[in-house]
Order: structure tokens, then C-alpha cells, then sequence
């Protein structure tokens, strides 16, 4: 429980640690993944296993966190076959994260955004581009996002892939890859490496 006082805010940390305790949970940090920010499994003891990225600043770690609690939470107390992201997960995400929604831990920008989120949770806080925009101006780093790049300009992302960027189309952006020429689809905050301007 130690190690995870820096990650988050410590005015949430007493409930944090009844909700690990409570379901005997293991909570691992781990080096950031481009793919999640964080994941809820049974390991092959049986036991609840939790990951989150190290890189995420405190508020999105807890939310984050949170998410991933409330599927173990889910998981306990049905032990079957539901949808991940259905109805029981998003009313136990939301019953959790009310206990949060006060600004002695989140600063008054997020917990504006926040309450919208928590009408009907996404499956990912990445999919909520207004919450992962505010969240992202608390981050150490502040790193180029696709939606900040220029028509036409190129960019690299982790691979060392080299894209281009096109047009916006609803929600994401075209981009055309360098070396085969497919064309990929990208959030708009996706964080990358400009090449040109």
C-alpha cells in the first residue's frame, strides 16, 4: 500500500486501501503501456491482480485505479459472464468515484468534466477526449497531440512508425503510414513526435 501513496491523492488514499484490503487485491505499478493505462485480471493462483501505468500524473492514476477496482468489485460479486463494460460495472464505477467528487482531491476543472463522464462511463477515460484533455494539463509532460499537428505535417509515434497527417474525420483523424501507405484512424490526443511543420 506504501508504494502507492505517491501515485495518487493522499485525501483518497484511507478509502483506496479499505477497497484493496476489502477485496484482496493486488495492486502492481508498472512501466507505461502504449495500449492501457491500466488492466483487472484473475492470475493463475486465483488471486485479483490490478495493474496501472507509472507515468499517469495522481488524478488520472486514481481514476484509473478506480476503473480497475471497480471491475474487481463487479467481478466478486457476480463471478460470471458479463459484459465488461455493462450496466453493473458503469453503476459500481459511478458509486465509487462520487466518494472522490469533492475538491480536497480533485481540482474544480476535473470534477466538472468528471461528473458528465460518470453519466455513462466509456470503456476507456482515453475515449473521453473533454476528460482526457483536462487530465492532460496536469501531466509533467506536456507532449504534441495529433489534434496540435498541422494538416500534411508528419509525426512518429512509440513504434518509430512515420505518419502524415490528413483530415479529421468525426472524432479521429486519417493518417496515412509512410511505409505502406494504409491509411490508420487516431484519437486526437494521441501524443506524438513531430517531424515538420
Amino acid at each position: 500500500m506504501r508504494t502507492l501513496k505517491p501515485y495518487i491523492p493522499i485525501e483518497s488514499f484511507p478509502l483506496i486501501e479499505k477497497w484493496i484490503k476489502q477485496l484482496e487485491i493486488f495492486v502492481k505499478v508498472k512501466e507505461n503501456r502504449n495500449t492501457k493505462l491500466g488492466d483487472f485480471c484473475i492470475n493463475r493462483e486465483g488471486k485479483n491482480v490490478i495493474s496501472i501505468n507509472n507515468n499517469l500524473n495522481k488524478y488520472s492514476f486514481l481514476i484509473t485505479l478506480t476503473h480497475e477496482l471497480a471491475h474487481a468489485f463487479v467481478w466478486n460479486n457476480c463471478k460470471k459472464h458479463i459484459p465488461p463494460h455493462g450496466k453493473e460495472w458503469k453503476q459500481m464505477y459511478k458509486r465509487l468515484m462520487l466518494n472522490f467528487l469533492t475538491p480536497n482531491i480533485f481540482p474544480e476543472d476535473i470534477i466538472r468534466v468528471l461528473s458528465n463522464h460518470l453519466i455513462n462511463p466509456k470503456a476507456s477515460t482515453v475515449n473521453d477526449y473533454k476528460l482526457t484533455s483536462i487530465l492532460r494539463k496536469y501531466n509533467k509532460e506536456q507532449n504534441t497531440t495529433i489534434s496540435e499537428i498541422p494538416e500534411g505535417g508528419t509525426f512518429s509515434i512509440n513504434s518509430g512508425r512515420k505518419f502524415i497527417k490528413l483530415k479529421k474525420l468525426r472524432k479521429r483523424y486519417q493518417c496515412k503510414a509512410i511505409d505502406s501507405e494504409r491509411i490508420y484512424l487516431f484519437n486526437p490526443l494521441t501524443e506524438v513526435d513531430l517531424l515538420n511543420s
